[in-house]
């Protein structure tokens, strides 16, 4: 998503260069090329820059062009305002927002390589995905660790670095409480511990408290848990860092010792809520599971009743598993706990046949069906629930807006005695690896012999929760197959998407995210589709809106790249719309 200063959009793209174009007429005004390295990448992802204001300038409303200051004005230094983007060969780059210039005071030469105290890894183990954060005067970045490979890669280190010299403020490493920290190396930089969650998406920053919100994955490899020694303390949770030390204030695990993938992908929602007529700081989680957790952001405390569940135990030899899973009681669970084999879905008695027979041979016991040796139903799979498009909050209707996919996967673990046989026989998915533990894993899309997916549709929806009742105010089918076959069928079933909605005053919820290539608007009273526009590529991305002056035009503006894993259409577009 872009981020707006000044009248200027910045953005970047998957080939790590950043962008920074006039919010009115799209024209550029700079282009930076990284130049990365992306030798051994395989998801060219960028989701956003991060900006620095200036010394006098952060404070939200202060912009200088607000105050009627010119920011070009003799004295005005070079590299006041920086733009931070993280890239694909794992540096951490600031640039001069003016000119697109490196800041040459910032690291070395205005990078930071942030490989360093990591240890040794392949070409492109890990890289941040999406932006940097700034808190105050620190710039905040985490990064993606490639999954399902070995028990020991590099750890998920969160670093704060000073935003005008680039000097480490602090690190969080995230192993439990009481580990030691690793001797520094030789030349006295620091090193931290290896196989510990990571956190691959978007962070949140409360600026009256300094709290920074981290969204973590689990530990690699996902799907067994056994070697983690409790090193997934922090693992598939939220974590509120103090942003100026990098202390830990409060977590929130929304899994415990999470063998499905269901890693924090989203954004964590920062809202206000009034309940017994007290104002409360708020913070709303999204998850894969399809649960919503509502957390006082002070302290992390659930502000509506979690309660912890027996689920389903696991009978592999050597495995351990959680007796138990937190679930949400306001708003209960969005997504199905599950299906039986009797509602598989099919278009002809055939193809539903196979269907059924597909999952009454899997073990198939909900949300949190441990991983098994005969084969798992996952549902909600991978790719959530939601994902890390994250919700929307409309705070005069008080309703959550979010998108959510149904798309069931199956998913067998396999003894290390057979990797040369498994490796040979791998389906499109491959094979994980997961070396250092007893077991590889196989997955893949449950699907009938035609390629429908065996789930009962929709398998994607939009939907409004209401935060007054903690019901579904509405739900409606979302995406279509209108870019992915060429005869499109006339029922809507909803597909899969990834990128998240955007509720403006007005009550319109505007939202690409879908395998069909349309930005669309909804009214967020009802549900109704109220207008689509095409777009050239995949629209994988959350809009933005803006108007530059009380009276300006009003904008809205998507990202349009594309998305590899769903299959959508490639570019490099940003897309504005606008009323006449």
């Amino acid at each position: 998503t872009p981020i707006l200063d000044e009248g200027t959009l910045y953005f970047c793209s998957g080939l790590s260069r950043a962008f920074a174009i006039d919010a009115v007429t799209g024209k550029e005004r700079w282009v930076y090329d990284s130049k990365a390295d992306l030798t051994g990448t395989w998801s060219g992802t960028c989701r956003g820059v991060a900006l620095w204001r200036g010394e006098d300038t952060q404070a939200p409303g202060r912009s200088a062009s607000l105050r009627g200051e010119d920011t070009q004005a003799p004295g005005r230094g070079r590299c006041e305002r920086r733009i931070f983007m993280g890239t694909m060969d794992a540096r951490l780059i600031a640039l001069d927002a003016a000119s697109g210039a490196p800041c040459l005071d910032f690291g070395d030469q205005g990078a930071i390589d942030l490989r360093a105290g990591l240890g040794e890894m392949d070409p492109a183990e890990t890289y941040p995905t999406s932006p940097p954060t700034v808190v105050g005067d620190i710039v905040t970045i985490g990064a993606l660790v490639k999954d399902n490979r070995r028990v020991d890669p590099p750890g998920g280190v969160i670093r704060g670095y000073d935003v005008r010299s680039g000097a480490l403020r602090w690190a969080f490493d995230p192993v439990p409480p009481g580990t030691a920290p690793l001797p520094p190396a030789p030349d006295g930089t620091p090193r931290y511990h290896r196989g510990t969650p990571n956190a691959w998406s978007t962070f949140s920053v409360d600026t009256e408290r300094g709290l920074l919100f981290i969204p973590f994955g689990g530990p690699s490899p996902d799907f067994v848990a056994a070697h983690r020694k409790g090193f997934d303390h922090y693992g598939s949770s939220v974590v509120a860092l103090d942003g100026k030390s990098g202390e830990v204030v409060w977590f929130f695990q929304t899994v415990h010792h999470d063998v499905w993938d269901f890693d924090v992908a989203s954004q964590p929602t920062l809202i206000e809520l009034t309940r017994d007529g007290e104002p409360i700081p708020a913070l709303v989680q999204a998850t894969k599971m399809g649960h919503v957790f509502v957390l006082d952001r002070r302290t992390g405390e659930p502000i509506y009743e979690v309660e912890e569940r027996p689920v389903p135990q696991t009978d592999v030899p050597g495995e351990i598993s959680a007796p138990t899973q937190p679930f949400p009681t306001f708003p209960p669970p969005l997504h199905p706990g599950g299906f039986d084999a009797k509602e598989a879905f099919g278009f002809t008695p055939w193809d539903r046949g196979a269907c059924r027979e597909r999952v009454a041979a899997l073990r198939n016991g909900g949300t949190f069906t441990p991983p098994s040796l005969e084969g798992s139903l996952r549902y909600p799979g991978t790719a959530g629930g939601a994902n890390w498009g994250g919700v929307a909050y409309d705070p005069v209707r008080q309703l959550l807006v979010l998108n959510q996919n149904r798309l069931a996967q199956w998913l067998r673990l396999i003894p290390r005695t057979r990797e040369k046989e498994a490796v040979e026989r791998a389906g499109p998915f491959g094979i994980s690896l997961q070396k250092g533990t007893a077991y590889l894993a196989e997955q893949g899309v449950l699907l009938s012999p035609i390629g429908v997916p065996c789930s009962p549709p929709p398998w994607g929806s939009l939907l409004a929760v209401s935060l007054e009742s903690g019901t579904v105010r509405w739900e409606v089918p979302f995406g279509t197959v209108r870019d992915m076959i060429p005869i499109p069928l006339p029922i809507l079933f909803g597909l899969p998407s990834m990128g998240g909605p955007i509720v403006t005053a007005s009550g319109l919820v505007f939202i690409g995210a879908a395998m069909d290539d349309y930005l669309r608007a909804y009214s967020v009273e009802s549900g109704e589709e109220l207008w689509r526009a095409r777009l050239p590529a995949g629209g994988q991305a959350t809009p933005m809106t803006y108007r530059l002056s009380d009276h300006g035009r009003q904008y809205v503006v998507i990202a349009a790249g594309g998305h590899s894993t769903m299959g959508t259409t490639p570019g490099d577009y940003v897309i504005a719309f606008a009323l006449p």
